[in-house]
């Protein structure tokens, strides 16, 4: 039988790779051939990976880890301290207490209405410069980054410098070098961040978060690399991606145009149905486990599908169609268990706002090229698309 690694290439837009379907329809389970020839596991199906991800036997420390693809290797072993994803309880649980009540569903609502005027400046600004534009760099990038911004307290005309390197960090085909030269500039510029921050503090988390005492310069550092890159790379894809799906699924798009009761089941459907996060994530076995009848023993590594997991028909009804009005709720997006995106209730808000504030705001709408010429993501560990040339 023929090694199997981890399958990316998508054929349609918006749907998993062919391969992975094709194995989730056979399993749940499958053995995988990791980076460094490791032999692990790949999931497809839903109620094994939502098993898995909240099972504690089951570690996400790099050190137990084996790479998915070439690029991360090396990067494996360069985490930072305060890098929180990659922790296990008890260690990861001291800094997710701390930053818990900063992302709390009432403080995203406090912060709505600034999201909202983010959201209102970047369409002035596209109607002033329309009547066409690259909706990613004028509409679905600023918005995260902005909002990110301004909640951290980095300063957004350093925007170029944390957005480049994030983009080479991402991108599954950079050489190793260049990714930890990437890592290393932005874990400078957010050292030095840090102490400014340090002398001069204002009203801004990483000021809180320095003011607080618990954290050492490091750890704030890693803290602070990994709320940014994260606030803004993956809300960015999504606001992309979201608008490409809705350009060409007219009738979902008018649902979320004229009817306010439906954005809120609209935004986790587009989560569900696009889930961008392309590649992984990875756990790795603490002990012998038994998931669906397969054993996983101590030291394998098990890498998840979430796209073809969460298009699961166990779980989703007519799980390949993307319906707004569906029932909101269930998708693996976010994660699942400790490790659940700690912003997940800041990325809703923006999504909420921004698709709706859109599509009212240009109701002529539409892609400027065909379909077929987006460039996709599909280079990147977060998919998404590189430009939406649109017009209205």
């Amino acid at each position: 039988m023929s090694e199997l690694t981890f399958p990316t290439a998508r054929r349609r837009p918006f749907d998993p790779p062919d391969e992975a379907t094709a194995l989730r329809q056979q399993g749940a389970m499958h053995r995988l051939t990791f980076a460094d020839g490791h032999l692990g596991w790949l999931v497809t199906g839903y109620s094994a990976a939502r098993s898995i991800l909240a099972d504690p036997r089951f570690s996400n420390r790099p050190e137990n880890h084996h790479p998915v693809v070439p690029a991360r290797m090396r990067l494996l072993q360069n985490v930072p301290p305060g890098f929180f994803l990659r922790m296990d309880a008890p260690d990861h649980t001291r800094f997710r207490k701390l930053l818990m009540g900063q992302f709390t569903v009432r403080r995203m609502k406090e912060l709505e209405p600034r999201i909202e005027e983010i959201t209102g400046s970047c369409l002035d600004a596209m109607q002033a410069a329309g009547p066409s534009a690259d909706l990613v760099q004028s509409f679905a990038l600023p918005i995260p980054s902005l909002v990110i911004c301004e909640l951290l307290g980095v300063p957004y005309e350093d925007r170029a410098e944390f957005q480049e390197d994030t983009k080479v960090l991402v991108n599954l085909e950079t050489k190793a070098d260049d990714a930890l030269a990437a890592f290393s500039r932005i874990g400078a510029y957010l050292s030095g961040l840090i102490g400014r921050k340090r002398a001069e503090p204002a009203d801004d988390l990483l000021s809180g978060l320095v003011e607080s005492g618990e954290l050492t310069h490091e750890e704030l550092t890693g803290v602070a690399f990994l709320l940014l890159v994260a606030g803004h790379e993956t809300t960015a894809n999504m606001l992309g991606l979201g608008t490409y799906a809705l350009l060409t699924n007219p009738d979902q798009l008018a649902a979320m145009r004229d009817d306010p009761s439906v954005v809120d089941n609209g935004v986790e459907e587009l989560l569900r149905y696009l889930t961008i996060i392309h590649l992984g994530p990875v756990r790795s076995a603490l002990e012998d486990v038994e998931i669906e009848g397969h054993l996983v023993r101590a030291g394998d590594s098990v890498a998840f599908h979430l796209p073809a997991v969460n298009r699961d028909p166990s779980r989703f009804q007519d799980a390949d169609r993307l319906d707004v009005h569906r029932p909101a709720g269930g998708h693996l997006t976010f994660g699942h268990g400790i490790h659940q995106c700690l912003g997940q209730q800041l990325a809703r808000a923006e999504m909420r706002i921004a698709y709706p504030a859109l599509l009212r705001r240009l109701p002529g709408l539409r892609l400027a090229v065909t379909p077929e010429e987006v460039p996709m993501r599909s280079d990147m560990s977060i998919y998404g698309v590189h430009r939406l040339p649109v017009t209205w």
